[in-house]
């Protein structure tokens, strides 16, 4: 089987495992278990931000960044792609009483300009209070794509101006940090709140890390336990997440050229009405028979995603081989010439 809806499907490789068995571990609701206290002191200074913590999820991580960040009320403004929107069981109104205001954004980018028109007026009481801007780094459904750091100054200078927040939803940050040849602390000091997801293209079977300014930070473990997350021998899985960073961040840039190559392919094809930019690891295209390919595919045990409305979805990852990337072009080939 390939496996290609996503790259959270991948397993924990051998040296992985190690780690995490030879994990030094406590209790982590004492704030005693060194490896978790690990992991968050390293992102903390990877992003140059002075707290991290550690949480089971990134959706859970990001909602309690927006919980941080704001009251019952207020609204959020985010792409209409947005994962805290569209990905979070509706957290966002749930956990924190916030609603969004939805942006028309390019492959799940939006503008300063667009930011700035979008701000309710605070003194007009009959509309929410604007109180929180959310980014997505790569962006999901937008296709792995990647902000530039002169987008994010703008939209930074805009919150500035309104004294909104800023929080990056960055479940592949880490794709879009590879890919740009970036450093995290550029992230850090545009950020109030950022998170960065491991068991995506880093491959661990749970954790996001939560990293943000003190003030911001000081009420995070609180807010945790409240949606659930006070947890005890995390370690084990801290371990994981600190061998993923000494040993699956530079490989993301291997998973990254099997995508190109994907999306180079589909290009080509005859049969492939649209396929959206590459930038990272993940490639959405269009078909002309989507019944047939979505078939087809099913028939050569190669899984992929539905997005809706004809998109289709691949993601490259950390099991997908190259074996599996000459097998799957070679069916593309066949399926959509």
């Amino acid at each position: 089987m390939i496996d290609l809806r996503s790259d959270t499907v991948t397993k924990p490789t051998p040296g992985m495992l190690q780690a995490m068995l030879q994990a030094e571990v406590g209790d982590d609701v004492y704030k005693e278990d060194p490896s978790a206290n690990a992991l968050e002191a390293r992102m903390a200074e990877m992003f140059g931000k002075p707290a991290a913590l550690f949480f089971p999820t990134g959706s859970m991580a990001n909602q309690a960044a927006i919980k941080l960040h704001t009251q019952s009320g207020e609204q959020l403004i985010c792409d209409k792609y947005a994962h805290v929107y569209n990905y979070e069981g509706g957290g966002v109104s749930f956990n924190s009483g916030v609603s969004c205001k939805l942006l028309d954004g390019t492959q799940g980018k939006i503008t300063a300009a667009q930011v700035e028109a979008a701000i309710n007026p605070p003194d007009f009481y009959h509309s929410p209070l604007t109180s929180l801007v959310c980014l997505e780094n790569t962006t999901n459904k937008g296709g792995g794509a990647c902000y530039d750091l002169e987008t994010i100054d703008e939209i930074r200078a805009v919150c500035d101006k309104h004294g909104l927040g800023l929080h990056l939803d960055g479940a592949r940050l880490m794709n879009a940090i590879v890919a740009k040849g970036q450093d995290p602390k550029e992230f850090g000091k545009r950020f109030d709140t950022l998170t960065v997801c491991f068991s995506k293209g880093l491959g661990t079977p749970i954790g996001t890390v939560l990293i943000g300014d003190q003030e911001l930070m000081d009420n995070a473990i609180r807010v945790r336990k409240v949606l659930g997350g006070g947890m005890r021998q995390i370690g084990y899985m801290a371990a994981a997440c600190l061998y993923a960073l000494d040993h699956h961040v530079e490989r993301l840039a291997a998973d990254h050229q099997k995508a190109k190559e994907i999306g180079d392919l589909l290009e080509s094809l005859p049969q492939v009405t649209k396929v959206s930019p590459v930038e990272t690891n993940i490639v959405i295209f269009h078909v002309k028979d989507e019944a047939g390919f979505s078939k087809a595919m099913a028939a050569r045990n190669i899984i992929i995603s539905n997005m809706g409305q004809g998109a289709l979805r691949v993601v490259t990852h950390l099991d997908y081989t190259d074996t599996m990337h000459a097998d799957f072009l070679q069916v593309l080939r066949e399926t959509l010439s």
